[in-house]
């Protein structure tokens, strides 16, 4: 699944072609996605809309409209965003275009549509933290993202701290990826309660936590499974992964052989020699 980097990349990629393009018309493969507007309610709001804003959210693309109307799009497991002419051939896959007056289309393309569409009103926009996103934590980088606030949430949860790291109701956009490679860093084991952490440990894991999204970010994301930036490039931060996907492999600061375990249904991968309970 697209992660928080991912996701930033295709927001930088696609901003300075979308922004001030305007919306003539709506297209659909006609199968459904988790969850979709109706392509007729998305022409109605979005058709001869000017392009205001586009930016990120969690996990989620935001494109703001100059009448203030929000559409919000998910990228589910396997989704991808890009611009191409619309006299490209259309794929398979390509399941919501949005038609622009130069010539070119946004596309949707999902192979398995887990992705999902939203398009909010200008009031419901205005009050999207305490509606729509009411249930999404705080941005890693965030004014708002202290140890301090990270260390009180977590005293109240008796879980894993790699657990609380992918909590989006308590960190926006965390995956299973970064998760595991900031806790790698910070030398945290991942099975640890998360109710254990000192301040300390708070303060180091979100100083590294932030540059390892920072350094993805800058790689253009991890090429995972199917994903493809705005500009149909790849990412390649998973040249840069310390531990994930790398069981039985040398511990890069130690030798050590990576292990793998599972933390709530999810592969987890950590140097025992490093990351001790």
């Amino acid at each position: 699944m697209p992660e928080l980097p991912e996701v930033e990349v295709i927001c930088q990629g696609l901003r300075p072609h979308l922004v001030g393009r305007i919306v003539t018309a709506v297209h659909g493969s006609g199968k459904p996605l988790r969850h979709l507007v109706p392509l007729a309610v998305m022409e109605k709001m979005l058709g001869g809309g000017r392009v205001k804003a586009v930016s990120r959210r969690a996990k989620y693309l935001l494109i703001g409209f100059e009448d203030e109307t929000l559409l919000i799009i998910h990228l589910g497991m396997t989704g991808n965003v890009g611009l191409f002419p619309h006299t490209a051939p259309v794929k398979v896959h390509d399941h919501v275009r949005w038609q622009l007056e130069n010539g070119y289309e946004l596309r949707l393309h999902d192979s398995r549509r887990f992705g999902g569409i939203w398009l909010l009103t200008a009031e419901q926009a205005a009050e999207r933290e305490t509606g729509f996103f009411a249930a999404t934590g705080v941005e890693p980088f965030s004014l708002h993202c202290t140890p301090a606030h990270l260390m009180e949430l977590a005293a109240k949860r008796n879980q894993p701290v790699k657990t609380f790291l992918m909590d989006g109701k308590a960190v926006a956009g965390i995956g299973n990826i970064y998760a595991n490679e900031a806790l790698f860093a910070a030398g945290i084991h991942p099975a640890r309660a998360a109710s254990t952490l000192k301040k300390r440990d708070w303060q180091q894991l979100l100083f590294l936590l932030r540059s390892i999204l920072s350094q993805a970010i800058c790689c253009g994301g991890s090429t995972i499974s199917d994903f493809i930036n705005a500009s149909g490039g790849r990412g390649y931060f998973q040249m840069n992964f310390q531990v994930y996907g790398r069981k039985g492999q040398p511990c890069p600061q130690c030798g050590a052989a990576i292990e793998k375990i599972a933390i709530t249904g999810r592969a987890t991968y950590f140097c025992p020699l490093c990351q001790k309970e």
